[in-house]
């Protein structure tokens, strides 16, 4: 168990407490100057550590049922979507390596963590895309999946609660890696949601080509939120 973070003095510590200047439009520049490591900032800190771990398990557990059921119900979506965990999970350990030690307090380190985040989001896309054609060109069919259906449920309703929390975290941070797993976890739910339509859709009317689509969709926004990550544009300032 990770202890929390000792209180320290108000010594002035350079590049430190302010907002990180990753936004286009400045809205996240970090004022000039020193700043103060002030209790609160270490304490958002060791919270955005901490929920980073919990979210790393949660995907270690998630990934591996979700493409043991994508497998066997031969659903591309629930596939992807079980990767993306793999991808999130990534997201996780690159924002625990950001808090952890001496990077804690270090400019370069938040730079590179946002970078590696926003090119954890472009690794999945690829492989989804091209599988989500091949199923389309092939009509390969999904069978039902029960627990496909229970696991992106159980996504959908706790995602959500991850994802605000660390985004309000990043916004005290001034932490775009932090802002990209928390729209990471918001992404996992959405895509569940849609992977989970498909999954009904699929169990219930037989409408095989909403899996394709859903993965479609998986690619599509892992895409678009890797551009918003390296740009520094998931500050939501």
């Amino acid at each position: 168990m990770i202890e929390p973070l000792e209180p320290v003095s108000a010594a002035p510590v350079p590049g430190v407490g302010g907002l990180l200047d990753t936004c286009a439009d400045g809205c996240c520049a970090r004022p000039t100057g020193p700043e103060r490591a002030d209790v609160g900032w270490l304490r958002a800190a060791w919270w955005a550590r901490n929920l980073s771990w919990v979210s790393l398990v949660w995907m270690s557990v998630e990934g591996a049922v979700g493409l043991a059921a994508g497998v066997a119900a031969g659903s591309i979506a629930l596939i992807g979507w079980a990767l993306s965990s793999g991808v999130e999970g990534l997201a996780s350990a690159i924002v625990i390596w950001r808090f952890t030690g001496s990077r804690m307090l270090s400019e370069t380190s938040e730079a590179r963590a946002q970078k590696a985040v926003a090119v954890s989001f472009w690794l999945l896309a690829p492989y989804v895309a091209v599988e989500a054609v091949h199923e389309l060109l092939t009509g390969q069919r999904p069978a039902a999946s029960v627990l496909g259906i229970v696991l992106t449920a159980t996504s959908v309703a706790v995602m959500p609660v991850l994802g605000i929390a660390k985004q309000r975290l990043a916004r005290r941070l001034g932490s775009g890696a932090t802002a990209g797993e928390g729209a990471q976890n918001l992404l996992c739910a959405y895509l569940g949601a849609a992977v989970l339509i498909g999954l009904a859709a699929n169990s219930v009317f037989g409408w095989w080509w909403l899996d394709p689509l859903a993965a479609f969709a998986v690619a599509g926004v892992a895409v678009k939120e890797g551009m918003a990550s390296w740009r520094g544009e998931t500050c939501e300032c």
